[in-house]
């Protein structure tokens, strides 16, 4: 699943999210979202989600 609808992301799942500073290179951060900061039902490059080692990011894939 890709992270671009808010249904499928809540707290407590693990996903793979790209920082902000590595938008450029697509390096990818593996977490447990703890906070979804997107509030609309979908984002065409991800929904926006903290992690619970506080790191930001949007989601690109959601782990099963």
């Amino acid at each position: 699943m890709n992270g671009q609808n808010r249904k499928d992301v809540y707290p407590g799942r693990t996903v793979n999210i790209v920082l902000k500073k590595d938008q450029r290179t697509g390096n990818k951060t593996r977490g447990v979202v703890k906070d979804i900061l997107t509030n609309s039902a979908s984002h065409p490059h991800g929904i926006k989600v903290r992690l619970t080692d506080g790191q930001i990011g949007r989601v690109c894939d959601i782990l099963e």
